[in-house]
């Protein structure tokens, strides 16, 4: 059996724990910095910050025209800025148009509004197949557009980091800033899925 063989059969946790203890023990790094990142990402940092920027959008329409003409800005005006997030584009889907991100190049992804890419968004196939054939992947992933939606690939890359405004779901007129929030996913703001009335 080869090295990379074993390591495939170790659970990623266990193989991320081991590493992260011969780091701490070669004094390359320090325990608590680790523990104070992962819990930024995990809850500062990431798909909820993007859900609290759609549902702001959804229900302030001055705020959502500033988003669509300056989504850095606008972003930033609730807190949410840094690494990844220099340069984010937003556009909106509607009734006949549709946006789907992906990064052709690696995996350049807008990180202070939906934290880490999915592995989905990083492979090869997805990355190679949306640009094609955008349709059949929507599809396979779950989400049957109309044949008179027209799609859209945007193409993000380290100059241009691209956000999907979703389209608001009929049914959630009623609904204020806060109870919309846990509605948007990270995916309906990559494209790949529509935001679902409670």
């Amino acid at each position: 059996m080869t090295t990379a063989e074993s390591a495939e059969r170790i659970p990623a946790a266990l193989r991320t724990e081991a590493l992260e203890q011969l780091l701490t023990e070669r004094g390359l790094v320090d325990p608590n910095a680790l523990d104070k990142i992962i819990t930024n990402y995990e809850t500062n940092v990431g798909p909820l910050n993007g859900a609290k920027v759609v549902a702001k959008a959804w229900t302030d329409p001055e705020y959502r025209q500033r988003l669509l003409d300056d989504g850095t800005a606008a972003i930033k005006e609730l807190g949410f800025a840094g690494s990844q997030g220099e340069h984010i584009v937003v556009v909106e889907n509607t009734a006949t148009t549709h946006n789907v991100v992906v990064c052709t190049l690696c995996s350049c992804y807008p990180w202070p509004v939906l934290g880490l890419p999915p592995s989905w968004y990083k492979d090869p196939a997805y990355r190679a197949r949306v640009v094609k054939e955008p349709r059949k992947v929507l599809s396979e992933m779950g989400l049957e557009l109309a044949d008179d939606v027209q799609i859209t690939v945007r193409d993000s890359s380290s100059e241009v980091r691209w956000l999907v405004l979703p389209e608001r779901p009929a049914g959630t007129e009623g609904l204020f800033e806060e109870q919309l929030v846990p509605l948007v996913t990270r995916d309906a703001m990559v494209g790949v899925a529509k935001v679902k009335a409670p």
